[in-house]
Order: structure tokens, then sequence, then C-alpha cells
């Protein structure tokens, strides 16, 4: 009889212990569709739903602007799927995953695969008491998790924000409110771009990966619901254009650059306050205006080149308010073409060449109702297009300005 009674009091610690050892993989997401109306034609991905600035006037004999033309859509390709996944420790830490994925597709031999279903993220990390290891792909570390801008439209302000995910091991250290991490990048679905087109061929060959520091401190106070938040990231990229000359000698010429980035944001109960700026080389990767040029010919006869970067500075600031129902904000960025620091002397392989900046404001408003959500947005983009002078500075700039009148419904999951 004691036994019985003690096999029912136990019975339940048994069970209670299985259920805390429980793993797998919790599902999560949103169907989202997005209704857009733009007043002219536009650089954009996936047939106009990642925006970046206007294209700019292209003139028929009459002198009429044919890129004038207004254009409307719907799509629902940012639908997302994701499964957090956990399991039992491992070399004494907390292990964890994630894999998430949406229908937006990817660029395949030139051609977009719309409505195609590709990978977003794909992570296992180990987390021990102030140490964490991130393997697989994510959001690159130029675009921070912790401060990014806000919008309704999937550009999430590109191309003033960087804007990639790609593969890395990634080592996070925590000093208290203090956090170091050090990662190591290779190139995906963001890619340089080169001779052949954007590909991760010229970051591949060069061998030497993508390196990034990051130092940020991170103040919270769940009492009073404020946190604060100061960081800054130091990026190096290098990728080898060519792997022959144009006189079909071999080489291993490499281009490599440094960038630059900082980040401050400011929240309590009412409002959240975020501002970003970036300065650096060669950001085609981070779908950012810049890139690189042939800086000279070293060797005639063999066809040898050099290389300079093509700089860009960027700033933006994302102000909301914080209501669980109902939202209001307003982003705002600009971009500036910087040229590079050399003459230049051939080809040039950049975004946004010739164009001298680009600026955006975009105010939103989004009505939560439980797990559905309405997020209207208008979004003026400018983009100031010029003709390239000496070092890739742009000279006697117009400005072309895009509306775009965008509504975001969502329903989470």
């Amino acid at each position: 009889m004691k036994k019985f009674l003690f096999f029912f009091v136990l019975l339940p610690l048994l069970l209670t212990a299985q259920e805390e050892k429980k793993f797998g993989i919790e599902f999560g997401g949103f169907v989202k569709t997005d209704i857009m109306y733009d007043s002219r034609q536009t650089v954009n991905v996936r047939e106009g739903h990642f925006l970046l600035y206007p294209k700019n006037e292209v003139l028929d004999p009459e002198g009429n602007d044919i890129n004038a033309k207004p254009t409307f859509h719907m799509l629902s390709i940012q639908t997302r799927l994701q499964g957090k996944i956990t399991g039992p420790d491992a070399l004494g830490a907390k292990t964890s995953g994630m894999i998430e994925a949406e229908f937006f597709g990817q660029a395949i031999n030139g051609s977009e695969d719309l409505n195609g279903f590709r990978l977003r993220h794909a992570i296992v990390k180990l987390d021990w008491t102030n140490t964490q290891l991130m393997i697989g792909q994510y959001w690159h570390p130029m675009f921070n998790t912790n401060c990014y801008p806000g919008t309704v439209s999937f550009n999430t302000g590109a191309p003033f924000e960087p804007f990639n995910r790609s593969p890395q091991i990634r080592v996070t250290q925590k000093f208290g409110r203090l956090s170091i991490a050090g990662t190591v990048l290779a190139q995906r679905d963001f890619t340089s771009t080169g001779p052949n087109g954007p590909s991760t061929e010229y970051a591949r060959n060069a061998v030497i990966p993508g390196l990034n520091l990051n130092i940020e401190y991170n103040y919270k106070n769940t009492e009073s619901k404020t946190e604060f938040l100061i960081g800054g990231s130091l990026n190096y990229l290098a990728i080898q254009p060519l792997m022959k000359s144009d006189s079909g000698y071999k080489t291993d010429t490499k281009v490599s650059c440094l960038g630059f980035s900082g980040y401050l944001k400011f929240a309590n109960q009412a409002i959240t306050v975020k501002l970003h700026g970036y300065n650096g080389g060669n950001p085609t990767e981070l779908t950012m205006l810049g890139g690189y040029a042939v800086k000279s010919v070293t060797d005639p006869v063999k066809g040898f080149v050099e290389y300079t970067p093509i700089r860009n500075t960027s700033f933006w600031a994302d102000i909301h308010t914080n209501g669980k129902q109902w939202q209001f904000g307003l982003f705002g960025g600009y971009a500036k073409n910087n040229g590079s620091m050399d003459n230049i002397a051939g080809a040039i392989y950049s975004r946004g060449a010739d164009i001298d900046y680009v600026y955006r404001i975009s105010p939103r408003v989004i009505f939560n109702a439980g797990k559905f959500r309405v997020a209207p947005e208008v979004e003026y983009t400018a983009a100031a297009y010029g003709t390239i002078a000496e070092k890739d500075v742009v000279k006697d700039a117009k400005v072309v300005g895009n509306f775009r009148f965008l509504l975001g419904v969502y329903f989470f999951f």
C-alpha cells in the first residue's frame, strides 16, 4: 500500500520532469498581402515588391518621359513560415535552432523565381552563460536586429539601411550589458557584382571571408519599460572580380574595403526612436548605393588592372508610437554617393553609379486586432540622377521622385 501511494505521489513529478525535457519544433509566421501603387517606374526586385528608388527619366522623340508611368500590383510573396527548434544541452550549452522560409523566390539565371519557396534563415545556436555560438544563414551583422526600421514596406529602409542575409559563423561574448560579436561571412542571396553580373563567385574566388566586429551596449528596465541601446560595427569585404584578364592571362587582383556603422535606440512605454548611420565602400551586397571601378591598367599587354571602391554615406531615422492596437510611425533616410578616392580608368560595377543622392520620407499607420493587422504606408523616394564625372562624382543632377501608396494586410499565427 505504501509503495502504491508513493507511486501516485511520485508520478506527477516524473511526468513534469518528462514534459520539461520535451524538445522539438514550434511553428509560427504570418500571411501577408501587399497592395501597392507607384506614381512612376522604379528600380526594384520581384515585380516591384522590394522597392529601392525611382527610375531615371527616359525621353521619347517628343520629350515625353517614358518612365513617368504609374503601376499597380498586389503580391502575397512575403508570406512566411518559421520553425523554432529546441533540443537537449550539448557541450555544457543550451542548444536551439531556427528555420525560416518565405515565397519571395530568388534570382535564377537572370530571371526571378517569383512565388518560389526560398530559405531566409537556417541557424543553430549554442548558448553558455555569457557566450553564444551561432552557425548558419542569418541577418548580416550590419543589419542589427535590435535596431532596424519598422516600415511596412519589405525594403525595411533599403538602400539607406544595410539589408543582407548571409551564411556565417558568429561568436558573441557578453560582459553584463556590453556585448562583443565577431562574425565570419560568406555570400548567398545578397552578392557583390562584377563583370559577370551579380554573383557569389567574386567573394568565393577571393578566398578571404567577410569579417565583422560589432560592439553593443544595451540597457533595459522591465519595470519602467525603457530601453537604451548604442552600438557600432566594423565590416571588411574582399572580392576578386576576375580570374583571367581581358587578354586571357591569369590574375588574382582583389578589391577590398571597410564599412562602418553606428546606431542608437531609445524606447519607453509611449515611443521608440531609432537612428543609424553608415559609411563605406563597395556595399552592393548590403543593397546600398556604391560598388567599385577599374582604377588603372597596370599591364596593358596582359590586361592587368587595379580597382578602387566607390563609397557611400547613409543615414536614417525612425520613430513610432508603442500602442498595442494603434501605432503611428515615420521613417526618413538619406544616401549620398561619395564616389571613389581615385580616378577611374575603366568599367564601373556599382549600384546607382549615376545617382548623386537618394532620400525618402515614409509615414505609416498600423492597426492591430488580435492576430490581424492592417497597415497603410505612404513612401516618397527621390533620386538625383546626373552625369558621371571624375572619380564617379555625379554632376548636374536632376531629382526624380516616386510616391508609393502601400497597404499591408497580415494574419499572424
